[in-house]
C-alpha cells in the first residue's frame, strides 16, 4: 500500500513543549497543534479512510518546500527554483519530520513507531508545501 498527499503552505516543524511554572505540566505551542491538525485535516480529506495495518513496517518520505526570498536576486531566485540552491534554514529536517509522523497517529497508522526508514528533503519553490508519500514495505520471509 502507499499513500500521497500534500499539505499546502510554508512547512512548520515539531515546537519545543512549554512547561507551566505552578503545575510542570508540558504544554504543546499553539502554532505546532495548529499545524498538526491542518497536516490530520489533509490526510483525511486527501486519503479518506486508509490506513495502514497495526503490524506494519513503514517508510516515510517528505519533501518539504520552503518559500523562495523574495530579497533575492533574479539569478539567485532561478537557483532556488532549480534545486541548486537548497534551504538550510529553519525548521530542522528533524523537526518537520516529527510534526508530520505526530499528526498521523491513530489516523494513517497505529503509531509513528512503525516507521523504520524516513527520508525529509528540503527545496525552495514559488509554491510552499510539504509532500508526504507513505509506503508500507513488504516483508520477506528468507528460507
Amino acid at each position: 500500500m502507499e499513500i500521497n498527499f500534500t499539505v499546502y503552505g510554508e512547512p512548520k516543524g515539531k515546537g519545543r513543549p512549554r512547561f507551566m511554572p505552578n503545575t510542570g505540566k508540558a504544554v504543546t505551542p499553539k502554532d505546532t497543534v495548529n499545524y498538526e491538525s491542518l497536516v490530520h485535516m489533509e490526510y483525511m480529506s486527501q486519503c479518506r479512510n486508509a490506513r495502514f495495518s497495526d503490524d506494519a513496517m513503514l517508510d516515510m518520505r517528505i519533501k518539504a518546500y520552503y518559500s523562495i526570498p523574495k530579497s533575492k536576486s533574479k539569478k539567485v531566485k532561478a537557483l532556488m527554483r532549480d534545486g541548486i540552491v537548497r534551504p538550510t534554514k529553519k525548521p530542522d529536517m528533524d523537526n518537520v519530520v516529527k510534526v508530520i509522523a505526530d499528526s498521523l497517529n491513530q489516523v494513517a497508522y497505529r503509531d509513528d513507531t512503525q516507521i523504520v526508514d524516513c527520508q525529509c528533503r528540503k527545496f525552495y519553490s514559488d509554491t510552499p508545501r510539504v509532500e508526504v508519500r507513505i509506503l508500507e514495505i513488504p516483508v520477506q520471509i528468507v528460507k
